[in-house]
């Protein structure tokens, strides 16, 4: 059985096992147990009564958060012609057109995310057992194939978080930094959980949110009330 450090140990003794928190109550916490000596990404994972062996069921989208992550991503534009300069003027990192497929096959990979205009995606399907199981692979649902690349990118730069159901139903997301104050990890949090449940697939049947639990990277899980989490959102 794995044993936890004493720090871990104190930390976890600070969050009651047999409860659940409000959001608001649950990130000062996070922020009162931490004892990491760096500054933490603060995470939401979600259980989601889906089946994601059906396409039906499959959930997935983005969210601009509010209050961004703290760390602004390297983004990668492949388009061509005016779109290219679009997409530097929007704030992309690194530019190209079909040339860059060629380069990532042969090995570059200093981006942290791509968007691509729908002409260009002949060449880039190419990179789909590259950039796909990286996450990194451009899509329509999401945003990253479009022709208006400049508000893509800016996005990206803005905060945007892509979310998506894995194969055992749970989604893990961040919601920022622990260096954040806590009034904006709450936002953050809410965005998230709120586009989270708008992506609701009408397949699913019974309770949508199983359970939500939010933790930092070292810090222990904190159980949210998802009873609280739906009425805000219908509000």
């Amino acid at each position: 059985m794995k044993k936890h450090g004493k720090k871990f140990t104190a930390a976890s003794a600070q969050v009651a096992a047999d409860r659940t928190y409000s959001i608001e109550d649950a990130v000062p916490l996070a922020q009162k147990v931490k004892f990491a000596k760096f500054d933490e990404t603060v995470e939401l994972t979600l259980r989601l009564g889906v089946d994601p062996k059906h396409a039906d069921q499959m959930v997935r989208g983005t969210v601009v958060l509010p209050h961004g992550l703290g760390k602004s991503k390297r983004v990668l534009a492949i388009a061509g012609g005016e779109k290219q300069k679009e997409a530097l003027e929007a704030g992309a990192d690194v530019v190209g057109g079909e040339e860059m497929v060629d380069k990532i096959q042969a090995g570059f990979m200093d981006f942290d995310a791509v968007v691509a205009t729908p002409d260009m995606m002949r060449a880039v399907g190419k990179l789909g057992k590259v950039l796909g199981p990286r996450g990194l692979m451009p899509n329509p649902k999401t945003g990253t194939v479009t022709v208006d690349i400049a508000k893509a990118v800016k996005e990206i730069k803005a905060g945007k978080v892509e979310f998506r159901v894995d194969k055992t139903g749970i989604i893990h997301a961040p919601v920022g930094k622990m260096s954040f104050t806590s009034d904006f990890l709450i936002a953050n949090a809410h965005a998230l959980v709120e586009s989270i449940v708008k992506a609701k697939p009408s397949a699913a049947k019974g309770k949508y949110l199983k359970s939500v639990t939010l933790s930092s990277t070292m810090g222990p899980g904190i159980r949210i009330d998802t009873t609280h989490i739906d009425v805000v959102v219908k509000h």
